[in-house]
């Protein structure tokens, strides 16, 4: 593949003639922010684009600066700076793919989306790991995921609860070895505490309803007007319980609190509390008791 030359000096080209081939979904917030400081201060950082010819016509096909291109749309500009380079649509693609790959960490539809696209342009997987910044290891297990289609074990390696090792391991396993993966990654060192429970409930979770985010193997039907009305009639039911249950604890707390009070006003019973070191209570309790703590001074 041919190295893409960048030119010589930054130009003004029109938005309108922008195309984004490897268009993506940005975070709003993020986005937001991208707006307000090309408001505040102009774009400090050019965009990247080739240049193309349709007949007469002139196109600049994008390559990176998707978000930069969106909050000049957004503010309302006509013109924006660009820097242009010599590649043609594979080059920009790629190139496209590869930023965003390499950006911050990843989402699982994002790696679905940039990896899956690479491989599918013949990619090897050492030479994604070079393009992108990613490990050998990181990219061949997310690989295996997307080939087996294994979108909720990709997005417990993207959040951090899995290690792609244990993840490619549940998913090479059958139903009785995968226990046994589990106890591995517990006997190493690799899913301890708060993770391995997490792992678990994966890994039901995946049994009960497959691999895909979406694949609930059913069609839910539509909430009718009696299905509302039984819903709003049982959590009626569990807060008049909660209600209950708070004044059954309000009644024991005021009994404690003036039998406790009765017993402080016996001298001779709060003496031997005292002399047994046990004249001490809950705070909670002492604070309406004001006999326990005293009179301010």
């Amino acid at each position: 593949m041919s190295q893409a030359t960048p030119a010589q000096q930054v130009e003004m080209i029109p938005i309108s003639r922008v195309v984004v081939i490897n268009p993506r979904v940005r975070n709003r917030r993020v986005f937001n922010e991208i707006v307000e400081s090309i408001a505040l201060v102009g774009l400090k950082r050019p965009i990247t684009v080739t240049r193309r010819v349709e007949g007469e016509e002139i196109y600049y096909d994008l390559v990176c600066g998707q978000g930069r291109l969106e909050a000049c749309r957004t503010l309302g500009f006509g013109e924006i700076a660009a820097l242009i380079v010599s590649a043609d649509e594979e080059d920009c693609l790629v190139s496209s793919l590869v930023e965003n790959c390499a950006r911050r960490q990843h989402r699982a539809l994002d790696l679905l989306h940039d990896i899956g696209e690479m491989k599918k342009r013949g990619y090897a997987i050492a030479e994604v790991a070079r393009k992108t910044g990613l490990s050998y290891e990181y990219v061949w297990g997310v690989t295996r995921l997307l080939e087996n289609g294994e979108e909720r074990l990709l997005r417990a390696v993207e959040s951090g609860a899995i290690p792609i090792t244990i993840a490619v391991q549940i998913a090479d396993a059958d139903d009785s070895e995968v226990q046994g993966a589990l106890q591995s990654a517990y006997e190493e060192n690799l899913l301890r505490g708060r993770n391995l429970i997490a792992a678990r409930r994966l890994v039901e979770t995946r049994k009960r309803r497959g691999k895909g985010l979406r694949n609930d193997g059913r069609q839910r039907k539509p909430v009718s007007a009696l299905a509302l009305v039984r819903a709003y009639e049982e959590d009626t039911q569990r807060k008049r319980a909660l209600i209950r249950r708070s004044e059954v604890a309000k009644a024991r707390l005021s009994f404690v609190t003036e039998a406790v009070r009765s017993l402080v006003d016996d001298e001779a019973f709060f003496a031997i509390l005292e002399q047994e070191d046990l004249a001490s209570v809950p705070a909670r309790l002492a604070a309406r008791i004001p006999e326990l703590v005293g009179e301010p001074g």
